[in-house]
């Protein structure tokens, strides 16, 4: 079962490919991650149309069971919030449009399952991240680690691991 973990920003949308394992020491295995980039220049139907063209290669390479994505209901930066969720339109409209179910965690949902504490900062996430899906570094950029963590998120959550 391979399940797209994404991690939504109009600038920056970060995805990560996870998998679970019967072998080994390990329970889940990274698939693949990066990083869907759109221009600040571009206009905005160009980004929003960019994102969903490049998530839809994404799902069609892959071919995930489902989608997961950062459920964000609070911004400490009030510019965000509408970019932020025009891109989870179209994230959620890809989704739709290749059938796939769509399952949402909250960055503190993400923090206790990958660390275990609820007040854990990004740099412990990414470092528990590594550990469990025993890569040699830290994914960069941060959003393709934020995206794994959520692919992982739902993937120890569903199957009790």
């Amino acid at each position: 079962m391979i399940i797209l973990g994404i991690d939504p920003g109009l600038a920056t949308t970060g995805f990560g490919v996870v998998c679970p394992i019967k072998t080994g020491a390990s329970k889940l295995k990274c698939v693949g991650y990066g990083t869907i980039d759109t221009a600040p220049d571009m206009i905005l139907p160009e980004r929003l149309k960019k994102i969903h063209n490049d998530l839809g290669r994404v799902i069609t390479q892959y071919q995930p069971k489902a989608l997961v994505m950062e459920n964000v209901f609070f911004f400490k930066n009030a510019k965000t919030i509408v970019p932020v969720c025009q891109a989870q339109g179209v994230i959620l409209l890809a989704a739709a449009k290749k059938g796939l179910p769509v399952y949402r965690y909250t960055p503190i949902e993400v923090k206790m399952t990958i660390t275990g504490f609820v007040k854990s900062d990004k740099k412990d996430v990414q470092c528990e991240i590594r550990k469990i899906l025993r890569l040699e570094e830290i994914p960069k950029p941060d959003d393709a680690a934020d995206a794994l963590s959520i692919a992982a998120t739902y993937l120890i959550r569903s199957l009790n691991l």
